[in-house]
């Protein structure tokens, strides 16, 4: 079993930044990957950042350039800048302990408005 916490989410204006964490019950060096999804009120649950573990990373496009996913050992991370009113979502943490096995976090919920 695997439980995910997730923390650092809040209200921030336009342009501003957060760093969002994962914390995993166990190190996430033994997943075959992690990652963050998003889901805003209406729309469907979407892929933010994926790291792999052999530390490949993969983003979606309308974050490229601005967020960035890292770990270290019990902690997944979402550097997000110039965050935009559209980036307003409910995050999720997510950990593939094989690729027919997941976990997904709570969420923390991330607010961008002036």
């Amino acid at each position: 079993q695997v439980q995910l916490v997730e923390s650092g989410g809040g209200f921030v204006q336009p342009g501003g930044s957060l760093r969002l964490s994962c914390a995993a019950s166990r190190s996430t060096l033994t997943f075959v990957a992690m990652a963050w999804y998003r889901q805003a009120p209406g729309k469907e649950r979407e892929l933010v950042a994926r790291i792999r573990s052999n530390g490949f990373t993969e983003y979606g496009d309308v974050v490229k350039g601005r967020f960035s996913i890292s770990r270290d050992r019990n902690t997944m991370y979402l550097q997000m800048n110039d965050l935009q009113p559209e980036d307003t979502a409910d995050y999720f943490c997510n950990a593939h302990v094989s690729y027919v096995e997941q976990y997904w976090g709570q969420g923390t919920q991330v607010t961008v408005s002036s």
